[in-house]
Protein backbone atom coordinates (compact mmCIF):
# COMPACT_ATOMS: atom_id res chain seq x y z
CA UNK A 1 0.00 0.00 0.00
CA UNK A 2 2.82 2.38 0.93
CA UNK A 3 4.70 1.62 -2.28
CA UNK A 4 1.55 2.34 -4.27
CA UNK A 5 1.12 5.69 -2.55
CA UNK A 6 4.76 6.53 -3.29
CA UNK A 7 4.20 5.67 -6.92
CA UNK A 8 1.17 7.94 -7.04
CA UNK A 9 3.08 10.76 -5.35
CA UNK A 10 5.98 10.49 -7.78
CA UNK A 11 6.04 13.53 -10.08
CA UNK A 12 5.01 13.04 -13.68
CA UNK A 13 7.89 12.68 -16.11
CA UNK A 14 8.75 15.91 -17.89
CA UNK A 15 8.42 15.98 -21.63
CA UNK A 16 11.67 16.61 -23.43
CA UNK A 17 11.98 19.45 -25.89
CA UNK A 18 12.39 17.00 -28.74
CA UNK A 19 8.98 15.37 -28.28
CA UNK A 20 7.02 17.90 -30.44
CA UNK A 21 9.61 17.58 -33.20
CA UNK A 22 9.41 13.79 -33.11
CA UNK A 23 5.63 14.06 -33.35
CA UNK A 24 5.88 16.35 -36.36
CA UNK A 25 8.33 13.98 -38.00
CA UNK A 26 5.86 11.13 -37.53
CA UNK A 27 3.26 13.25 -39.32
CA UNK A 28 5.56 13.43 -42.35
CA UNK A 29 6.05 9.67 -42.61
CA UNK A 30 2.86 8.93 -44.57
CA UNK A 31 3.18 11.83 -47.08
CA UNK A 32 6.83 11.00 -47.73
CA UNK A 33 6.00 7.32 -48.22
CA UNK A 34 3.27 8.23 -50.73
CA UNK A 35 5.67 10.54 -52.61
CA UNK A 36 8.36 7.86 -52.82
CA UNK A 37 5.81 5.27 -53.95
CA UNK A 38 4.36 7.53 -56.66
CA UNK A 39 7.83 8.49 -57.85
CA UNK A 40 8.75 4.85 -58.22
CA UNK A 41 5.49 3.97 -59.98
CA UNK A 42 5.84 6.89 -62.40
CA UNK A 43 9.50 6.20 -63.18
CA UNK A 44 8.74 2.52 -63.77
CA UNK A 45 6.09 3.48 -66.32
CA UNK A 46 3.28 1.64 -64.57
CA UNK A 47 1.08 4.73 -64.95
CA UNK A 48 1.05 6.93 -68.06
CA UNK A 49 2.53 10.39 -67.57
CA UNK A 50 -0.63 12.09 -68.86
CA UNK A 51 -2.52 10.58 -65.91
CA UNK A 52 0.01 10.62 -63.06
CA UNK A 53 3.24 12.59 -63.48
CA UNK A 54 6.13 11.90 -61.15
CA UNK A 55 6.21 14.02 -57.96
CA UNK A 56 9.55 15.44 -59.09
CA UNK A 57 7.83 16.77 -62.23
CA UNK A 58 5.13 18.36 -60.08
CA UNK A 59 7.83 20.07 -58.01
CA UNK A 60 9.35 21.50 -61.19
CA UNK A 61 5.91 22.72 -62.27
CA UNK A 62 5.44 24.38 -58.88
CA UNK A 63 8.77 26.13 -59.29
CA UNK A 64 7.82 27.40 -62.74
CA UNK A 65 4.42 28.58 -61.48
CA UNK A 66 6.04 30.32 -58.51
CA UNK A 67 8.17 32.32 -60.93
CA UNK A 68 5.02 33.33 -62.82
CA UNK A 69 1.37 33.82 -61.89
CA UNK A 70 1.09 31.45 -58.91
CA UNK A 71 1.20 34.22 -56.30
CA UNK A 72 -1.55 36.10 -58.12
CA UNK A 73 -3.77 33.00 -57.93
CA UNK A 74 -2.89 32.42 -54.26
CA UNK A 75 -3.65 36.01 -53.24
CA UNK A 76 -6.98 35.94 -55.09
CA UNK A 77 -8.09 32.68 -53.46
CA UNK A 78 -6.81 33.65 -50.02
CA UNK A 79 -8.66 36.97 -50.09
CA UNK A 80 -11.91 35.29 -51.12
CA UNK A 81 -11.65 32.63 -48.42
CA UNK A 82 -10.83 35.07 -45.63
CA UNK A 83 -13.61 37.50 -46.54
CA UNK A 84 -16.21 34.77 -47.10
CA UNK A 85 -15.23 32.97 -43.90
CA UNK A 86 -15.39 36.13 -41.79
CA UNK A 87 -18.84 37.01 -43.15
CA UNK A 88 -20.25 33.49 -42.87
CA UNK A 89 -18.77 32.74 -39.45
CA UNK A 90 -19.87 36.10 -38.00
CA UNK A 91 -23.47 35.61 -39.12
CA UNK A 92 -23.38 32.01 -37.91
CA UNK A 93 -22.21 33.02 -34.43
CA UNK A 94 -25.00 35.59 -34.16
CA UNK A 95 -27.71 33.13 -35.19
CA UNK A 96 -26.18 30.33 -33.09
CA UNK A 97 -26.29 32.51 -29.98
CA UNK A 98 -29.87 33.56 -30.76
CA UNK A 99 -31.14 30.03 -31.41
CA UNK A 100 -29.07 28.47 -28.63
CA UNK A 101 -30.31 30.90 -25.99
CA UNK A 102 -33.92 31.22 -27.15
CA UNK A 103 -36.39 28.37 -27.59
CA UNK A 104 -38.67 30.74 -29.49
CA UNK A 105 -35.93 31.51 -32.02
CA UNK A 106 -35.20 27.80 -32.33
CA UNK A 107 -38.84 27.07 -33.17
CA UNK A 108 -38.82 29.65 -35.98
CA UNK A 109 -35.33 29.26 -37.44
CA UNK A 110 -34.02 25.74 -36.80
CA UNK A 111 -36.22 23.93 -39.39
CA UNK A 112 -35.30 26.43 -42.11
CA UNK A 113 -31.58 26.20 -41.43
CA UNK A 114 -31.78 22.40 -41.34
CA UNK A 115 -33.34 22.41 -44.81
CA UNK A 116 -30.86 24.90 -46.26
CA UNK A 117 -27.96 22.91 -44.88
CA UNK A 118 -28.82 19.90 -47.03
CA UNK A 119 -28.51 21.83 -50.31
CA UNK A 120 -25.31 20.81 -52.17
CA UNK A 121 -22.76 23.56 -52.76
CA UNK A 122 -22.97 23.37 -56.57
CA UNK A 123 -26.75 23.87 -56.44
CA UNK A 124 -26.18 27.44 -55.21
CA UNK A 125 -23.89 28.37 -58.10
CA UNK A 126 -26.49 28.92 -60.90
CA UNK A 127 -28.73 30.94 -58.60
CA UNK A 128 -25.90 33.14 -57.34
CA UNK A 129 -24.70 33.72 -60.89
CA UNK A 130 -28.20 34.81 -61.93
CA UNK A 131 -28.60 37.09 -58.92
CA UNK A 132 -25.09 38.49 -58.49
CA UNK A 133 -23.30 37.89 -61.78
CA UNK A 134 -19.84 36.42 -62.24
CA UNK A 135 -17.89 39.01 -60.27
CA UNK A 136 -16.39 38.60 -56.80
CA UNK A 137 -19.68 38.98 -54.91
CA UNK A 138 -21.12 35.64 -56.01
CA UNK A 139 -17.92 33.79 -55.07
CA UNK A 140 -17.69 35.38 -51.63
CA UNK A 141 -21.38 34.71 -50.92
CA UNK A 142 -20.93 31.05 -51.87
CA UNK A 143 -17.92 30.73 -49.55
CA UNK A 144 -19.86 32.45 -46.76
CA UNK A 145 -22.69 29.93 -47.21
CA UNK A 146 -20.20 27.08 -46.90
CA UNK A 147 -18.67 28.51 -43.73
CA UNK A 148 -22.01 29.38 -42.15
CA UNK A 149 -23.57 26.01 -41.41
CA UNK A 150 -20.75 24.19 -39.55
CA UNK A 151 -20.23 27.22 -37.31
CA UNK A 152 -23.96 27.62 -36.73
CA UNK A 153 -24.71 23.99 -35.89
CA UNK A 154 -21.66 23.51 -33.69
CA UNK A 155 -22.40 26.79 -31.93
CA UNK A 156 -25.99 25.82 -31.15
CA UNK A 157 -24.86 22.38 -29.97
CA UNK A 158 -22.13 23.90 -27.79
CA UNK A 159 -24.62 26.19 -26.05
CA UNK A 160 -27.24 23.49 -25.57
CA UNK A 161 -24.65 21.02 -24.19
CA UNK A 162 -23.69 23.32 -21.31
CA UNK A 163 -24.32 21.69 -17.95
CA UNK A 164 -27.49 23.13 -16.42
CA UNK A 165 -25.84 23.06 -12.99
CA UNK A 166 -23.36 25.73 -14.09
CA UNK A 167 -26.23 28.04 -15.02
CA UNK A 168 -27.95 27.38 -11.70
CA UNK A 169 -24.75 28.22 -9.81
CA UNK A 170 -24.56 31.53 -11.67
CA UNK A 171 -28.15 32.33 -10.73
CA UNK A 172 -27.45 31.46 -7.10
CA UNK A 173 -24.61 33.98 -7.12
CA UNK A 174 -26.97 36.57 -8.54
CA UNK A 175 -25.36 36.95 -11.95
CA UNK A 176 -27.14 39.20 -14.40
CA UNK A 177 -27.95 37.88 -17.87
CA UNK A 178 -24.82 39.49 -19.32
CA UNK A 179 -22.63 38.13 -16.49
CA UNK A 180 -24.14 34.68 -17.02
CA UNK A 181 -23.24 34.78 -20.70
CA UNK A 182 -19.76 36.23 -20.20
CA UNK A 183 -18.61 34.21 -17.19
CA UNK A 184 -20.38 30.86 -17.64
CA UNK A 185 -22.02 30.29 -21.02
CA UNK A 186 -19.26 31.65 -23.27
CA UNK A 187 -16.32 29.84 -21.57
CA UNK A 188 -18.29 26.59 -21.47
CA UNK A 189 -19.26 26.87 -25.14
CA UNK A 190 -15.85 27.94 -26.48
CA UNK A 191 -14.54 24.41 -27.26
CA UNK A 192 -17.58 23.65 -29.41
CA UNK A 193 -17.43 27.07 -31.04
CA UNK A 194 -13.82 26.55 -32.09
CA UNK A 195 -14.70 23.13 -33.47
CA UNK A 196 -17.33 24.81 -35.62
CA UNK A 197 -14.96 27.57 -36.72
CA UNK A 198 -12.31 25.09 -37.85
CA UNK A 199 -14.91 23.02 -39.70
CA UNK A 200 -16.29 26.17 -41.30
CA UNK A 201 -12.83 27.23 -42.45
CA UNK A 202 -12.27 23.82 -44.02
CA UNK A 203 -15.57 24.04 -45.90
CA UNK A 204 -14.75 27.59 -46.98
CA UNK A 205 -11.78 26.22 -48.93
CA UNK A 206 -13.99 23.54 -50.49
CA UNK A 207 -16.63 26.06 -51.56
CA UNK A 208 -13.87 28.30 -52.93
CA UNK A 209 -12.89 25.60 -55.41
CA UNK A 210 -16.54 25.13 -56.42
CA UNK A 211 -16.86 28.87 -57.07
CA UNK A 212 -13.59 29.27 -58.95
CA UNK A 213 -14.03 26.19 -61.10
CA UNK A 214 -17.13 27.68 -62.69
CA UNK A 215 -16.70 31.43 -62.85
CA UNK A 216 -13.21 32.82 -62.32
CA UNK A 217 -10.27 34.17 -64.30
CA UNK A 218 -7.78 33.84 -61.46
CA UNK A 219 -7.46 31.75 -58.34
CA UNK A 220 -6.41 28.20 -57.49
CA UNK A 221 -9.75 26.81 -58.68
CA UNK A 222 -9.18 28.49 -62.02
CA UNK A 223 -5.69 26.94 -62.08
CA UNK A 224 -7.28 23.51 -61.57
CA UNK A 225 -9.68 24.12 -64.44
CA UNK A 226 -6.90 25.42 -66.67
CA UNK A 227 -4.80 22.31 -66.01
CA UNK A 228 -7.74 20.08 -66.90
CA UNK A 229 -8.53 21.93 -70.12
CA UNK A 230 -4.89 21.88 -71.27
CA UNK A 231 -4.38 18.22 -70.23
CA UNK A 232 -1.70 19.16 -67.70
CA UNK A 233 -2.09 16.87 -64.67
CA UNK A 234 1.09 18.36 -63.20
CA UNK A 235 -0.64 21.75 -62.97
CA UNK A 236 -3.74 20.14 -61.43
CA UNK A 237 -1.64 18.33 -58.81
CA UNK A 238 0.39 21.47 -58.12
CA UNK A 239 -2.81 23.44 -57.48
CA UNK A 240 -4.11 20.67 -55.20
CA UNK A 241 -0.86 20.70 -53.21
CA UNK A 242 -1.03 24.48 -52.79
CA UNK A 243 -4.66 24.23 -51.66
CA UNK A 244 -3.71 21.54 -49.13
CA UNK A 245 -0.84 23.64 -47.77
CA UNK A 246 -2.98 26.78 -47.47
CA UNK A 247 -5.75 24.81 -45.77
CA UNK A 248 -3.28 23.29 -43.32
CA UNK A 249 -1.63 26.62 -42.55
CA UNK A 250 -4.94 28.43 -42.01
CA UNK A 251 -6.23 25.62 -39.79
CA UNK A 252 -2.97 25.67 -37.84
CA UNK A 253 -3.32 29.42 -37.28
CA UNK A 254 -6.87 28.96 -36.00
CA UNK A 255 -5.70 26.05 -33.81
CA UNK A 256 -3.11 28.36 -32.21
CA UNK A 257 -5.83 30.89 -31.42
CA UNK A 258 -7.93 28.07 -29.96
CA UNK A 259 -5.04 26.86 -27.82
CA UNK A 260 -4.47 30.39 -26.50
CA UNK A 261 -8.14 31.01 -25.72
CA UNK A 262 -8.58 27.59 -24.09
CA UNK A 263 -5.28 27.48 -22.20
CA UNK A 264 -7.25 27.09 -18.96
CA UNK A 265 -8.66 23.76 -20.12
CA UNK A 266 -7.01 20.55 -18.89
CA UNK A 267 -8.15 18.22 -21.66
CA UNK A 268 -7.24 14.64 -22.51
CA UNK A 269 -4.51 14.51 -25.17
CA UNK A 270 -4.36 10.78 -25.82
CA UNK A 271 -2.43 7.85 -24.40
CA UNK A 272 1.32 7.58 -24.74
CA UNK A 273 3.04 4.30 -25.43
CA UNK A 274 5.08 3.08 -22.45
CA UNK A 275 8.81 3.55 -22.79
CA UNK A 276 10.62 0.35 -23.69
CA UNK A 277 13.23 -1.15 -21.42
CA UNK A 278 11.64 0.03 -18.17
CA UNK A 279 10.37 -2.22 -15.49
Amino acid sequence: MISRLKALARPAPRLSIGVPWRRRFKGLVVPLAIIVLLEGVARAGWLPAYQMPAPSEVVLTLRDLAEGALWKHISASLGRVLLGFVIGASLALVFAAWVGLSREAEAYLAPTFAGLRSIPSLAWVPLLLLWLGIDETSKIVLIAIGAFFPVYHNGVAAIRDIDRKLVEVGRIYGFSRWQLVRRILLPAALPGLFTGLRSGLSLAWMFLVAAELIAATRGLGYLLSDGRETSRPDIVLAAIIVLALLGKLSDGALARVEKHCLRWRDSFTGLRMPASGRG
